[in-house]
């Protein structure tokens, strides 16, 4: 009962918003549902560190990693693809916020990992997530989309190290999604 309370109060305050921070939202709704469908232990939503200056969309446990999830959406690829508007800076604010995370809830660094899901509204939605989809090195971030899987494929190749996974978002129980 109570959680029906607040999906209709959240609704409520959701039709005030603009449209680009309601696509915003459905977004990360989406890619929350997708992760919990495919293995991730979602502990975190828009988690904002106590200094203020920066947000983590989603946090969630995948194996024995902690994942900071970016979450892009874009209606179409016209002004690119949306995990290319993770850039430095944004990393870079990834960064301090996740380890803020992890000092806090008392995480080994090494034990982090930063992936970005991407969503372009098309009929059906086509979702990406890149796994450790950037490194820290020091102060110097690295992009490197290692491991993707899609939910628009219609085939399932063996995984190769640094190639793309894809899988079958119609895939109910997501069991047909290689997440190797």
């Amino acid at each position: 009962m109570l959680g029906f309370l607040l999906e209709r109060l959240r609704a409520a305050a959701d039709r005030r918003l603009p449209q680009h921070l309601r696509d915003a939202r459905r977004g990360e709704q989406m890619a929350y549902e997708y992760l919990r469908k495919n293995g991730y232990k979602i502990v975190a939503r828009n988690y904002r560190p106590r200094h203020g200056r920066g947000e983590v969309d989603l946090v969630g446990w995948n194996e024995e990693r902690l994942a900071f999830v970016e979450v892009k959406a874009r209606k179409n690829e016209d002004f690119g693809r949306p995990e290319q508007a993770v850039d430095r800076d944004k990393r870079g604010r990834l960064i301090r916020v996740s380890r803020e995370y992890a000092r806090r809830a008392g995480i080994e660094p090494e034990r982090i990992r930063f992936d970005v899901v991407s969503i372009v509204w098309e009929t059906p939605p086509r979702i990406e997530l890149y796994k450790a989809a950037f490194t820290v090195r020091g102060e110097r971030q690295r992009w490197r989309p290692a491991v993707r899987v899609s939910s628009r494929a219609s085939r399932q190749p063996q995984a190769k190290a640094g190639e793309p996974i894809r899988g079958d978002s119609s895939d109910p129980d997501g069991s047909g999604t290689n997440l190797a």
